[in-house]
């Protein structure tokens, strides 16, 4: 009989994964690992050699972990789960011209319903993940917090996980470091995982090019799109451009067209396949409606209270106050915020705990005289 119980654990492969399953059996567990097949990269029409978590090479690293300490390793299939939900949310939400968030839906909806699934059918109580984050019980509630190593912290991403989740899961490396992680793998003998390089891109689209995803994705899109107006800020026409869905707010780079200074996105409009380019000043917002709302701190938000807003996942934070209306949060940041981009994730934090978090669905400049939302947010 194990110390604590049966634990089902996701590894990818990677080192952070693996060192969360070895201090896990070191504590006592049951360990099973579970390594999840995502996505088949040669199916996108992708050119380079498959990489990260969905690769034959990760598999058998997260396997080697699991016989060199004895515990059992299964591969879970969910391609078909993972690209109804999130490849089609990908491509969908460039469509509608916002800007995706495809690793919050994954852990969200795909990841973690998944292996609770899995997780019962073979009689364990928790699971456990690799993330750098924190998870503790309070009043009833099951809060996210953020981890001890601030540059790796992962909490923006986990917003979405529900209560009933978050009950079962345990993240052991929520109070440590990366370079202790990295220590405590070369002290028990894994170089092959100390010396492996991370991957920082989105697991289906390891060459980065999202928009020949989406192309290759979406049949007859390219010609569809092709040939929007560029507009500036008041409206004048400057060039055109390929296609509304392949352009994202605060996006820079790989606009082809040169109009003597910096320019940026700062509107994308699909009704009439215009994309608005200004300054960075034009950029700047400082009100947002967030909806589809999961809270972790708070059953709800009552009256307004102050926060921390982050509204990209290396985004420091902006403080903002903030107040629930039915499923949907309105924020009023205390200063102005660049590049707020519909379709990306809001996470609202008290100190180091994660409020609650959801989905940008607008942003906008509020009324300087009143100091109130301007008449288009409701």
């Amino acid at each position: 009989m194990s110390k604590h119980g049966r634990i089902l654990v996701a590894m990818s492969g990677g080192i952070d994964s693996s060192v969360a399953a070895v201090m896990l059996h070191e504590e006592g567990y049951e360990v099973v690992g579970m390594t999840m097949k995502t996505w088949d990269y040669a199916s996108s029409g992708g050119t380079k050699k498959e990489t990260g978590c969905c690769s034959l090479d990760s598999i058998n690293d997260a396997r080697n972990v699991a016989v060199s300490l004895g515990f059992p390793h299964y591969i879970l299939d969910i391609r078909n789960e993972f690209g109804d939900a999130v490849i089609d949310y990908f491509t969908g939400e460039y469509i509608e011209g916002r800007t995706p968030n495809p690793c919050v839906m994954c852990n969200t909806h795909i990841k973690w319903d998944a292996l609770l699934r899995r997780a019962d059918k073979l009689d364990c109580e928790f699971i456990a993940t690799g993330h750098y984050a924190n998870i503790r019980e309070e009043n009833g509630r099951h809060i996210i917090s953020k981890g001890a190593d601030t540059w790796k912290d992962q909490s923006y991403v986990l917003w979405g996980v529900s209560q009933e989740s978050l009950a079962r899961t345990k993240l052991p490396l929520g109070h440590l470091t990366k370079a202790k992680i990295r220590e405590m793998a070369t002290e028990r003998g894994f170089m092959d995982l100390v010396n492996k390089s991370e991957s920082y891109e989105i697991c289906f689209v390891p060459d980065n090019d999202y928009r020949g995803f989406i192309k290759r994705r979406v049949e007859g899109l390219e010609e569809r799109v092709k040939g929007g107006n560029f507009l500036d800020t008041d409206g004048k026409i400057l060039g055109k451009h390929e296609g509304y869905p392949f352009y994202t707010i605060g996006q820079r780079k790989g606009l082809g067209i040169a109009l003597g200074y910096p320019a940026f996105v700062t509107e994308i409009r699909k009704e009439t396949n215009e994309v608005v380019l200004g300054r960075d000043k034009d950029l700047e917002r400082d009100g947002m409606v967030v909806g589809q709302l999961n809270l972790s701190k708070y059953a709800s938000i009552e009256n307004p209270i102050e926060t921390i807003t982050k509204v990209r996942y290396k985004d420091a934070g902006t403080p903002a106050t903030i107040w629930q209306e039915g499923n949907k949060i309105k924020a009023h940041f205390h200063e102005a915020v660049s590049g707020i981009a519909p379709g990306q994730a809001a996470v609202f934090y008290e100190g180091d705990d994660v409020v609650g978090g959801g989905w940008i669905m607008k942003s906008f400049k509020q009324d300087a005289t009143s100091g109130i939302f301007m008449a288009e947010v409701n």
